[in-house]
C-alpha cells in the first residue's frame, strides 16, 4: 500500500518548515497530528432507534473504519432518556487512515460546503487541539444524497502533540487546512 500523500508531505516539507520557524532543536519536538476523533450526537435517536444504525453506517462509510454507538451514562426523564440508550456515534482515526481522511476532508468535503469561506480559526482548546463542526454529512462524496432521510452534523477533533494553539494552527495550516482569515 502506498504512503498517504499528506504523510509524505508532513515528513518532507512540514517538519523542516516548522522546525526552522519555531527553532526546535530536534525533529522530535515538531508537533504532529496524533489522531482524529469524529463524534456525532443523535439526541433524536431516543424516539427512533434506526437513526443510530444509519449514523453508524454513514460515519463508517465516510472514515473507512467501523464506528461505534455511544450510550447515555444516566437517565434523564425530561428527555425520555434511560441509562445505556444509544445516543451518538463516534470513531477515532490514527495512522494512514487518519491522513487519508484528512486529505479527503480538506480537498473534497470542505470545498463542497455552501458559502464556504474557510474554517473558523477559533476552534482551538488552548492545548493545541482543534475542533471543527460540520453541519451536513452530505458534503462527503461517500454519502448518497438520495439515501439520506435526515441531515445531521458532526464534530471533528484534530488531536495534536503541539503545546500551544499557535503551533497547532501552523501545523494544520501547513497540511492545507482552509482557515478563514483571523480578524
Amino acid at each position: 500500500m502506498a504512503t498517504p500523500r499528506l504523510k509524505e508531505k508532513y515528513q518532507k516539507e512540514i517538519v523542516p518548515a516548522l522546525k526552522s520557524k519555531f527553532q526546535y532543536k530536534s525533529v522530535m519536538q515538531v508537533p504532529k497530528i496524533d489522531k482524529i476523533c469524529i463524534n456525532k450526537g443523535m439526541g433524536v435517536a431516543v424516539t427512533d432507534k434506526k437513526l443510530i444504525d444509519v449514523a453508524v453506517e454513514e460515519i463508517s462509510a465516510i472514515t473507512g473504519q467501523k464506528a461505534v454507538a455511544t450510550k447515555s451514562k444516566k437517565a434523564i426523564s425530561n428527555f425520555k432518556l434511560r441509562e445505556d440508550m444509544p445516543i451518538g456515534v463516534r470513531v477515532t482515526l490514527r495512522g494512514d487512515r487518519m491522513y487519508e481522511f484528512m486529505d479527503r476532508l480538506m480537498n473534497i468535503a470542505l470545498p463542497r460546503v455552501r458559502d464556504f469561506r474557510g474554517v473558523n480559526p477559533k476552534g482551538f482548546d488552548g492545548r493545541g487541539n482543534y475542533t471543527l463542526g460540520v453541519k451536513e454529512q452530505i458534503i462527503f462524496p461517500e454519502i448518497s444524497i438520495d439515501k439520506v432521510n435526515k441531515i445531521s452534523g458532526m464534530d471533528i477533533t484534530f488531536v495534536t502533540t503541539a503545546k500551544t494553539d499557535e503551533e497547532s494552527y501552523e501545523l494544520l495550516k501547513a497540511f492545507g487546512m482552509p482557515f478563514a482569515n483571523k480578524n
